[in-house]
C-alpha cells in the first residue's frame, strides 16, 4: 500500500530510506521550534505588545506538523515546512511595528492565499517551466552554497568579520567546543557518506549529538557559544503545548491599521519571497533527488505549489508567521528522501514535539550544520549540468549562484538570474526565445530590488 500510494519503487527507493531521510530533514530543520519564537517575541508590535516564547513555539511545531503532513499526502514529495526565516523578519519588523500582531499574521494569510490562487491558477507553474533549465541547474548550485554557509555560519566556523566580511571563527581563529564538535561532525560524516555506511547523515548527527551533551556538562562551556541550542540532558521529556496564539488573526485590520500603502507594501514583500524562496528551494531539492525531468519539470509542481501555499495560510492562522518548504529538506534528500514518505515522518516528528519540546533542545548546532555543508557539496555536482561557455546562460548563471550565499537569499539570487537572462537574450535580438512570463517576472524583480525607490515615490 505504502509502494503503490508513494511511489516508492518508481522512485527508486526503500521505506528504510524514506524513514531514514525524513528524520534527517527534521533533525536538521528542528531548531526552527526554538529559533521562531525567539526572532518573532524579540519584537514589539505597534501598541508595545510581545509575543509568548511558550505559545510561540507550540504555533511553530503545529504549523510544521500540519504543513509538512499535507505536503505528504497531496504533493508526495520529500520536503519539510515550517515558519520561513526571512518571512518572519519581515512579519517582526516590517508589519508588526506598524499594526498588531494579530493584523500582521492577517497579512501572513493573505500572502498564504496570493499563492495559492497563482498555483491553483497555473500561474506559478507556468512561471517555473518558464525559467531555462541550465538556470534551474544553477539555483540548485546557489542553494547548496547557501545552505553550506548557513551550515557554517550555525556552527561558528565562519562569522562576520572585523576587517572583512566573513573570517574563520569568531575571532578570525578556531575556537571554542562548538566548532570542535562541528569539525568532528563533519569529519565524522564525511568518513561514514564516503563508506556508503546506510544513515550516514543521522547517525553522525545522532553521535556528535550526544558526544556535545557530554562536552557540555564536562567542560562548562557558555551557554551561548553554543546558539539557539545548547546541548544538555534535558530535566523533563514532556511539556504541556499552550495554544493560546492560535486562531488570534485579524485579516484586513492591518489595512485600517497602517494604511494601504504600507500594508501592501508588506504583503508585495512576503508574497514576492515566499513565492520564489519556495520556487527555488522545491527546483534545488527535487534537482538533487532526480525528481526533476529532462524538460526541467518537477511531477505533481501543482499540487505541490497549491500546498506550499496553504502552509502560508496555516502559519498565519496559527500565529506562527508564513510555512514554506524549508532548505533543510535537502539534508533527508541527501540521506535517501525521495518521496512524500519521508515527510510523513518529518511531520509527526514535528508533531511529537509539541509534547516532547525539551527533547527538540538537545540537538545543537555544531551537530545538525554538517549536514548541510555535506549536502551543499553534493549539491554543486550540478554544476556540470550548466554550460559554462555559453554567455547567455553563464553570467545569469553565475550571478544566480552567487548572490544566494552573499546576500543571504534565495530569491535575490532567482531575481538576478532572471534579470540578466531576459537583458542578455534581449540585446542580442532573440526576442523570440524569451517567455513573454520572463518579461513579466523580470519586471517584478525590478520593482522588488527597487522598493526603497518605489516606497519614496509614492510615500
Amino acid at each position: 500500500m505504502l509502494d503503490r500510494f508513494f511511489e516508492l519503487t518508481g522512485r527508486g527507493t526503500t521505506v528504510g530510506r524514506e524513514v531514514r531521510g525524513g528524520i534527517t530533514t527534521f533533525v536538521a530543520m528542528a531548531y526552527i521550534i526554538l529559533l521562531n519564537p525567539i526572532i518573532l517575541a524579540g519584537a514589539r508590535d505597534v501598541t508595545g505588545a510581545r509575543l509568548s516564547i511558550a505559545e510561540l513555539t507550540t504555533s511553530t511545531a503545529l504549523a510544521a506538523a500540519i504543513s509538512t503532513l499535507l505536503m505528504a499526502v497531496v504533493g508526495n514529495a520529500p520536503f519539510g515546512l515550517a515558519a520561513g526565516l526571512g518571512l518572519n523578519a519581515v512579519v517582526a519588523y516590517q508589519a508588526a511595528p506598524h499594526m498588531t500582531w494579530a493584523q500582521a499574521m492577517g497579512l501572513v494569510v493573505l500572502e498564504g492565499l496570493a499563492i495559492v490562487l497563482l498555483a491553483v491558477t497555473g500561474l506559478r507553474t507556468l512561471i517555473m517551466n518558464a525559467i531555462p533549465l541550465a538556470l534551474k541547474h544553477a539555483i540548485s548550485v546557489g542553494i547548496g552554497l547557501f545552505i553550506a554557509l548557513i551550515g557554517l555560519v550555525d556552527a561558528g566556523f565562519v562569522a562576520r568579520g572585523t576587517g572583512t566580511p566573513v573570517q574563520l571563527g569568531a575571532t578570525g581563529q578556531l575556537t571554542g567546543w562548538p566548532v570542535v564538535m562541528f569539525c568532528f561532525g563533519l569529519l565524522l560524516m564525511i568518513v561514514l557518506f564516503a563508506r556508503r555506511i546506510p544513515g550516514a547523515i543521522l547517525l553522525a548527527i545522532a553521535v556528535t549529538a550526544a558526544l556535545s551533551v557530554l562536552v557540555n556538562s564536562l567542560a562548562r562551556v557558555p551557554p551561548e557559544s553554543w546558539g539557539v541550542v545548547t546541548p544538555r540532558v534535558p530535566e523533563s521529556l514532556v511539556a504541556a503545548p499552550s495554544f493560546g496564539l492560535v486562531g488570534a488573526v485579524d485579516v484586513f485590520g492591518g489595512f485600517a491599521r497602517a494604511g494601504a500603502l504600507t500594508a501592501s507594501v508588506v504583503l508585495f514583500t512576503l508574497v514576492l519571497s515566499g513565492f520564489f524562496d519556495a520556487m527555488g528551494t522545491i527546483i534545488g531539492v527535487s534537482d538533487e533527488a532526480g525528481l526533476v525531468d529532462r524538460r526541467g519539470q518537477v511531477p505533481r509542481l501543482g499540487r505541490i505549489l497549491t500546498v506550499d501555499g496553504v502552509a502560508g495560510m496555516v502559519g498565519g492562522g496559527v500565529s506562527s508567521s508564513a510555512n514554506t518548504v524549508f532548505v533543510e529538506s535537502a539534508a533527508g534528500v541527501g540521506e535517501g528522501a525521495r518521496t512524500g514518505l519521508a515527510s510523513v515522518v518529518t511531520g509527526a516528528l514535528l508533531g511529537l514535539t509539541l509534547l516532547f519540546t525539551p527533547l527538540a533542545a538537545v540537538v545543537p548546532a555544531a551537530a545538525a550544520a554538517p549536514a548541510l555543508v555535506l549536502v551543499g557539496a553534493l549539491m554543486m555536482m550540478q554544476s556540470k549540468n550548466v554550460p559554462w561557455d555559453d554567455v547567455e546562460l553563464a553570467v545569469p548563471a553565475f550571478l544566480t549562484i552567487a548572490l544566494m550565499p552573499f546576500t543571504y537569499s534565495i530569491t535575490n539570487g532567482v531575481g538576478a538570474g532572471v534579470i540578466v537572462y531576459t537583458l542578455i537574450k534581449a540585446a542580442r535580438g532573440k526576442f523570440a526565445e524569451i517567455p513573454w512570463l520572463l518579461w513579466v517576472v523580470s519586471a517584478i524583480f525590478l520593482a522588488y530590488f527597487g522598493m526603497d525607490w518605489l516606497e519614496r515615490l509614492f510615500a
